[in-house]
C-alpha cells in the first residue's frame, strides 16, 4: 500500500480504489440513511431505514481517502479511527464498524 510506504497514491488511483470499495459497501449494506463521504471522490447511502432524500441527511459518516481506504482494508480501525479525528461518525446507524473491513490488504494504494 502507499500510505504504508510513506507515499500518496496516484489521484485516479486512490478514486478508483474510494469508489470500489463503496460500491462494495453499498452491496453489503443496501438503504438509504445513512451517507457515506469520503471526498472529494464519492458519497453514498447505505444501511436500511429512514429513506433521506434532501439536505443533510440525519446519519453522515465523513473520512478522508486514506483513511476510508484503511477502515475497508482492515490497516485501522473503526475505533482506532474515531478517536483519532480521522473518521466523523453522527446519527442513528452511522456506526459501521460490524461492515468493515471489507476486503483484505489491498497492496497497490
Amino acid at each position: 500500500m502507499a500510505y504504508a510506504e510513506g507515499r500518496t497514491p496516484e489521484r485516479s488511483l486512490e478514486r478508483t480504489a474510494v469508489k470500489a470499495t463503496l460500491a462494495e459497501l453499498v452491496t453489503r449494506a443496501p438503504g438509504r440513511s445513512v451517507e457515506v463521504r469520503i471526498p472529494p471522490h464519492a458519497a453514498v447511502q447505505v444501511i436500511e431505514g429512514v429513506r433521506h432524500t434532501r439536505g443533510t441527511p440525519a446519519a453522515v459518516v465523513e473520512a478522508d481517502a486514506r483513511t476510508w481506504l484503511e477502515l475497508s482494508t482492515g490497516r485501522l480501525t473503526w475505533n482506532g479511527a474515531m478517536a483519532s479525528g480521522r473518521l466523523r461518525a453522527s446519527g442513528e446507524r452511522s456506526d459501521l464498524s460490524h461492515l468493515l473491513p471489507l476486503f483484505g490488504s489491498m497492496t497497490s494504494v
